[in-house]
């Protein structure tokens, strides 16, 4: 059996596109380019 993933919500609320929507979660992309993360988001 195929175990169902549960990062539908997590993706929504934390995801790449959501944060760009928003200008605050611009704010938070721009912060962890800045500190170099390697993966942005979820």
């Amino acid at each position: 059996m195929i175990s169902k993933s549960k990062k539908g919500p997590r993706k929504k609320t934390h995801g790449y596109l959501s944060r760009m929507r928003k200008r605050a979660g611009q704010k938070v992309l721009n912060a962890r380019r800045r500190k170099g993360r390697k993966r942005l988001t979820v």
